[in-house]
């Protein structure tokens, strides 16, 4: 049952049909998933393609991704369709030219800040913020799965992010909300009161303007939320843009008749409705920046890093294919970062860092022992590692951390494949085979066979 004050409410706004929105609220949610191109280049049986993203399906019904070890290799993500709009507009809002610097503030679990990794591609580098350390470590494992070697992740408020003044092209701001866009969700709509409303308003302002230094001229700031409240959506973004002196930008969305345009005092937004899409509730706004928030020197003096010896930049040359970033050592670890080396001295000094890049290894001794992430990674240079093939079965059981008998291995180290897809390292000394696969992601409970029969059925 929804909440009384929740559908009388929706009467109140003339833009939407609220007696088709209820109905539809009442039907179940449609699944979707967006293919991770770079590692992975079939189509699922049977889906739909979302119209507003080039690697966005609808599904007919919810599969297993516990059960599927694409999922595991980062071949795709579950992600909910209406908020991979965000393609739409990124590609409408971007800089022509020159390196990209994003900033996902609350990126956590991380479907947006992977469909970004994967649109910004070589042309920047991206960093990927949650302001709780749970889910920032969530986020960090999604993006690692993803391959992508162009983000960072950190975990800091959004306060935090006042002193990188006029840093940031392009912050989103997927800002916490009543969530009634997702209210065909039980847990949802449990959860939902006017308190908490109100209290999201007011939280939501507090983000905008506390990360909005971080922005540079002309920039743009992409604001969303899963809720249909105006004053967490159109009244917001009125107040912010008079009080941040932000200029709305109005978006074309002539290809798709299902979106609605929101005109409020001269600020745009875009909403998602159940019953006139298929998807959950969104809305979307984007506001450029016209002033500058004036930079001492002191914020913008770079840091040395200390190199990594010869030795070291050797072994991440012969292991990938890494042509952006730049090589650190911490430690014992060499690591790609994303941003080069003066960039990230400078986030190191004012940002809590859990993600800088990639890890391609830990050096001990004379020996490099190449990083579970360095398999996952798209930079991993193709025939750097024997490769073995495992059967599903197989392949679950290395998810599963298991000890799994493999007769065809190379002694050393070799790479884990399922349907040529990486998923992780083994080391084979002699007779015996150290599986890998970090402890934090095995599998935990058994894949029963209606599981199994659950996963995506994929496209010859």
């Amino acid at each position: 049952m929804l909440p009384d004050s929740f559908a009388e409410r929706l009467k109140t706004q003339k833009y939407l049909d609220s007696e088709e929105l209820l109905r539809a609220l009442e039907e179940p949610s449609v699944p979707s998933i967006r293919i991770n191109s770079a590692k992975w280049n079939k189509n699922p049986v049977s889906g739909e393609p979302v119209p507003w993203c080039s690697t966005g399906y609808y599904l007919e019904r919810r599969p297993s991704y516990k059960a599927d070890p694409l999922f595991h290799a980062g071949c795709y993500y579950p992600q909910e369709a209406s908020s991979m709009f965000l393609e739409e507009v990124y590609r409408q809002v971007k800089p022509v030219s020159g390196k990209i610097r994003i900033l996902d503030l609350c990126g956590a679990p991380g479907g947006k800040s992977t469909h970004l990794s994967y649109l910004l591609g070589s042309d920047g580098w991206l960093t990927a913020n949650d302001a709780i350390r749970q889910r920032a470590g969530i986020l960090s494992e999604n993006i690692t799965k993803w391959g992508s070697q162009n983000t960072v992740v950190t975990w800091n408020d959004p306060s935090d992010f006042g002193n990188l003044r006029n840093f940031f092209d392009i912050i989103l701001v997927d800002a916490p909300c009543s969530g009634e866009g997702m209210f065909r969700d039980a847990e949802a709509v449990r959860q939902w009161s006017e308190a908490h409303a109100e209290h999201c308003t007011a939280r939501q302002k507090r983000i905008l303007m506390d990360v909005w230094p971080a922005l540079r001229k002309d920039g743009v700031l992409i604001y969303s939320t899963c809720t249909f409240n105006p004053s967490e959506n159109e009244y917001n973004i009125k107040w912010f843009s008079e009080n941040a002196k932000a200029v709305s930008i109005r978006l074309d969305i002539s290809h798709f008749d299902s979106i609605t345009e929101i005109l409020h005092q001269n600020t745009y937004g875009y909403a998602f409705y159940p019953g006139k899409i298929k998807g959950e509730g969104l809305f979307i706004s984007v506001l450029r920046k016209e002033e500058d928030d004036k930079a001492s020197d002191s914020v913008y003096k770079k840091m040395k890093l200390s190199r990594p010896g010869k030795e070291d930049l050797s072994k991440v040359g012969e292991w990938t294919t890494c042509e952006t970033g730049s090589v650190v050592r911490f430690g014992n670890e060499l690591i790609v970062t994303a941003p080069d080396a003066g960039e990230y001295s400078l986030l190191s000094r004012h940002l809590r860092i859990i993600k800088p890049g990639t890890k391609v290894c830990t050096v001990k001794g004379t020996s490099f022992i190449p990083s579970p992430e360095l398999a996952l990674s798209t930079c991993l240079r193709k025939d750097s590692f024997p490769a073995v093939d495992l059967d599903y079965e197989g392949a679950v059981s290395y998810l599963r951390r298991e000890s799994i008998a493999i007769r065809a291995s190379a002694p050393g180290w070799n790479i884990i494949r399922y349907n040529g897809v990486n998923l992780g390292f083994i080391n084979r000394t002699g007779n015996r085979i150290n599986n890998y696969f970090p402890v934090d992601w095995r599998i935990k409970n058994p894949v029963t066979e209606a599981e199994k029969n659950e996963i995506i059925a994929w496209e010859a």
